[in-house]
């Protein structure tokens, strides 16, 4: 069975698609401001296999022979979060969106959470950046007991507590209770926000953990496991897919540790589908409007690819993407942008210099990788055939 390495770059759109303007995002590009604004992008491997031949990608310049296939891909689920496009991406499209709260939650709906969770209420319950809401209400909620409640522009329940005072197993109980409170209101995910230290000094653990309703469909990944090919998600996959379709989920603590697990598989796997989120690049630079950050986590990513590409076997395939955008320039707020995302492909049995064009599904890459286990693929369109020598 040959192997397969899907490596979802979160975040790293490049370009506003046509629809972006009904999202408030029709300037926003990722890729180019961070290179822009960072002061270029040092990423030798990324730009020789074609991130700078991309349709719509003005910073890095194309090269006269890449060594990969390259292309873009448009979004047709109404959304610019986590859940929508990672499961589009594994051929399960939306039709409709997320609910989303500007307004923060109903107070009977909190009110049954916490007493169903036995806590003494809550702190917060309004769109906030993470790390700005703790500075906040952080030493209200250790004082307090209370958790912190927060969403943003996506369909988000957050809920932020020190390990220290409330405990982190506390708080995952209060959010398994919030899960099956808020599946009536389809909200999209739960997220544990675990932090640790004192007032001025706060900082998040990569202790998160996300409750996600579960996709509508059979994903690409239950196709897969259903005939046998393992499917192994590194960082938050399985808690995105709610479980669903991956028969081994691996912790990771960043992107550093998330390619750390992925070159051990590379060196241990003998078949079968590493699906990988690199979450980093949104949750530390994206949402925090950091493109320097930015650019150093791609510059490290790109040597750390090279690494993998060392370790590919004759018949392996790697697949980068990503699934939404988070222009770190675009404006204040420190949600996510509507944006084409990358398409490169990666591999010994790779035709180099293979342009894929604009996709006008993220679809089409789980329909790939559906065929390149012998699968015929349910949605989107394939584009095995067209470089795989």
């Amino acid at each position: 069975m040959r192997r397969v390495f899907v490596l979802v770059l979160d975040s790293l759109g490049v370009g506003a698609t046509p629809d972006a303007a009904s999202f408030g995002d029709e300037a926003a590009h990722t890729l180019d401001h961070l290179v822009e604004a960072a002061g270029g992008l040092d990423a030798p491997r990324l730009r020789a296999i074609g991130l700078g031949n991309i349709e719509g990608v003005h910073s890095l310049g194309a090269v006269d022979a890449p060594e990969g296939a390259f292309g873009r891909m448009a979004e047709v689920s109404p959304g610019k979060d986590t859940p929508t496009g990672h499961w589009e991406m594994m051929g399960c499209p939306l039709d409709t969106a997320f609910p989303l709260f500007p307004d923060g939650f109903p107070a009977d709906i909190l009110a049954e959470i916490a007493e169903r969770a036995g806590i003494d209420g809550w702190l917060g319950n309004y769109p906030a950046s993470g790390t700005v809401i703790l500075d906040a209400l952080g030493p209200e909620h250790m004082a307090s007991g209370k958790p912190i409640a927060y969403t943003s522009g996506d369909s988000v329940f957050q809920i932020a507590a020190h390990t220290g005072t409330f405990g982190l197993e506390r708080l995952y109980d209060v959010c398994r209770v919030a899960r099956e409170v808020l599946d009536r209101l389809n909200v999209g995910r739960i997220i544990a926000r675990p932090f640790i230290g004192e007032p001025g000094a706060f900082q998040r653990t990569y202790d998160r953990k996300d409750w996600s309703m579960p996709p509508p469909t059979d994903t690409s990944l239950d196709r897969l496991m259903a005939a046998g090919v393992p499917t192994i998600g590194v960082g938050k996959i399985s808690d995105i897919f709610a479980g669903r379709g991956v028969s081994r989920s691996v912790h990771s603590e960043g992107n550093d540790d998330g390619m750390a697990h992925t070159l051990q598989l590379a060196d241990e796997l003998d078949g079968g589908l590493v699906f990988l989120n690199l979450v980093d690049f949104d949750s530390l630079y994206g949402h925090r409007r950091d493109p320097k950050g930015y650019r150093a986590a791609l510059e490290t990513f790109d040597g750390q690819l090279a690494q993998l590409e060392a370790k590919l076997r004759p018949d392996d395939l790697v697949l980068m993407t990503a699934d939404h955008g988070n222009d770190p320039t675009f404006y204040d707020s420190s949600d996510h942008t509507r944006e084409y995302v990358p398409a490169l492909v990666i591999g010994p049995g790779v035709k180099p210099g293979v342009d894929l064009g604009t996709r006008s599904s993220f679809a089409d890459l789980g329909a790939t990788v559906e065929e390149a286990f012998g699968l015929s693929p349910v949605v989107g369109t394939s584009f095995l055939p067209a470089f795989q020598q």
